[in-house]
């Protein structure tokens, strides 16, 4: 139905937090990757949880769609309006509402970013772990079930989102989990709001878990003249239960894209970039463990990064490797794949894949969190040119294909959104029709961010 029905009332609630703008519009209609722009009908800026409430019962009742927009760093069109109505900019609902040091816990609003979170528990010994490289909302992590460079250690954010506050499909306000560290109570609804692409509810208060900074810390890049080399290293470090912190891999292409972006002087080999978390002993010993791999591996170029303006250099090449990658080739727009597999079949996968992006003869660098099996390969295409994102496409399905043949997942990190959700069925089987029967019973209108996750005759 058309937003025309609900816009007197909307306009009445939030005055000149209500656009219509075609500016406005058109910056909340974009993704980070190859989607076309899907410009939402109109733009609202909710400030309080009753407020979120109200304008979703408004849009529930003439049956408006409603989709709510982190930073809009999403790799999957997750936050796109695809079939109109109203997006929710949380930006003004980006407050830390308290902080419980004893309890090692925070409690947010959803548009709070990463950095803005970190920045604001700087003085008190802990910060939250979780890094997908861009600065998203926590929300929106919390909605992608996102995880990213600090996976191997600290988790994802599955494991750090402990209880949630959630506006449903009718305008209900829900809580859910509470700051305990266990619980045995029923079902765990934190955990089915979590990673739904707020295709269930909109987040508008978390409780995360936080974690003690570190006491030293220190990270390493090396180099390898063959890429299985560098995830045999990687293997042999996780099953060797070395602490990793994080464990990186980026292939030739990629190292190349980082010298020709950040001006570094990288051999254009595959490498690993890993960091390690702790006291001054135990970071040592660790770090003395992996060399020792490093070297049985026959790897060389080994540099390491001890002080904070080094480390700091070293993660900010590595958060860059979307655009850096883009550079290989100007003009060009991304599919970007994103399996997680099970490490002993990570050296395997990488092969294979690898052979279809030469195959299909694309530019495909290859990067990611290999210590917990996840990577990425970075597909660049002509704009103009359906016939090479219909190659892109097909090796995106092979990828999947070859993360449910392995025993893993065709998302890692990115989620469903728009790109994936054609795959579900082949990964979930009939548990793809419980996820729809849940949405039905959720939103039986289908107002919450359709056209995502679940079957296309509910979106």
């Amino acid at each position: 139905m058309a937003i025309d029905t609900v816009l007197p009332a909307l306009s009445a609630l939030l005055g000149d937090r209500l656009s219509t703008s075609r500016g406005d519009r058109d910056q909340h209609g974009h993704s980070e990757s190859y989607f076309p722009p899907t410009p939402p009908e109109a733009v609202a800026w909710p400030e309080t949880t009753a407020e979120l409430a109200e304008i979703v019962q408004i849009c529930a009742s003439a049956g408006v769609p409603v989709v709510p927009w982190g930073a809009g760093t999403s790799l999957e069109g997750q936050a796109q309006a695809t079939q109109g109505g109203l997006v929710l900019d949380m930006a003004r609902m980006a407050q830390v509402l308290e902080v419980l040091p004893e309890d090692m816990l925070v409690r947010v609003q959803p548009g709070i970013t990463r950095e803005a979170l970190n920045a604001h528990l700087r003085d008190t010994g802990l910060f939250f772990p979780i890094d997908p490289g861009a600065n998203a909302s926590i929300g929106g992590m919390a909605a992608t079930r996102a995880s990213g460079t600090t996976a191997v250690k600290y988790g994802t954010m599955r494991d750090n989102v402990l209880a949630a506050e959630v506006v449903l499909a009718d305008g209900r306000v829900i809580r859910t989990g509470s700051g305990a560290r266990k619980s045995s109570a029923g079902y765990d609804l934190t955990g089915l709001f979590v990673g739904a692409e707020a295709t269930l509810g909109i987040f508008t208060e978390l409780t995360l878990r936080l974690h003690g900074q570190p006491e030293a810390v220190t990270a390493a890049v090396c180099a390898f003249d063959d890429f299985a080399r560098a995830v045999e290293t990687v293997i042999a470090t996780i099953q060797m239960g070395i602490d990793v912190a994080r464990i990186e891999f980026v292939d030739e292409a990629t190292a190349a894209a980082f010298n020709a972006a950040a001006g570094t002087d990288l051999p254009e080999l595959p490498h690993l970039m890993v960091e390690f978390h702790g006291t001054p002993a135990a970071v040592k010993e660790q770090a003395e463990r992996f060399g020792e791999i490093v070297a049985e591996m026959g790897g060389a170029h080994f540099a390491w990064a001890e002080r904070p303006e080094d480390r700091t250099k070293l993660w900010k090449m590595r958060h860059g490797a979307y655009p850096a990658c883009l550079a290989l080739r100007p003009g060009s727009m991304a599919v970007v794949t994103d399996i997680c597999v099970p490490i002993s079949h990570l050296a395997e996968a990488v092969a294979e894949t690898r052979a279809d992006i030469a195959e299909q003869g694309l530019i495909g660098p290859i990067l990611g969190h290999v210590g917990d099996g996840n990577f990425h390969a970075i597909l660049l295409v002509d704009r103009d040119d359906p016939e090479e994102l219909s190659r892109a496409k097909w090796i995106a399905a092979r990828l999947a294909a070859r993360a449910h043949r392995f025993g893993g997942t065709m998302t890692g990190e990115h989620g469903v959104g728009i790109g994936k959700r054609a795959l579900m069925a082949d990964e979930h089987g009939q548990g793809w029709q419980v996820m729809a029967a849940i949405k039905q019973a959720l939103d039986p209108k289908n107002i919450l961010n359709p056209g995502k996750i679940v079957p296309g005759d509910l979106a």
